[in-house]
């Protein structure tokens, strides 16, 4: 479980890692403190999110499109 924001109010999940992998393709969930995603070869999917956020609003926090 991880927060989804940092500090700064800026997502965690991001498009594409600029660091060196270990383990590519090895994340199948993120689990947060406002939503479980799904990892996907055709992107992140939603599997659930707390109550009072929607959808749209979630996307924007991400800055990435989420499939519901």
């Amino acid at each position: 479980m991880m927060d989804l924001l940092t500090r700064q109010g800026q997502s965690k999940v991001v498009e594409r890692c600029t660091y060196p992998l270990t383990g590519p393709g090895c994340v199948k969930r993120i689990y947060s403190d406002l939503a479980t995603l799904e990892c996907t070869p055709q992107g992140l999917k939603l599997v659930d999110v707390v109550e009072g956020l929607t959808h749209a609003e979630l996307e924007q926090l991400v800055g990435l499109p989420i499939a519901a």
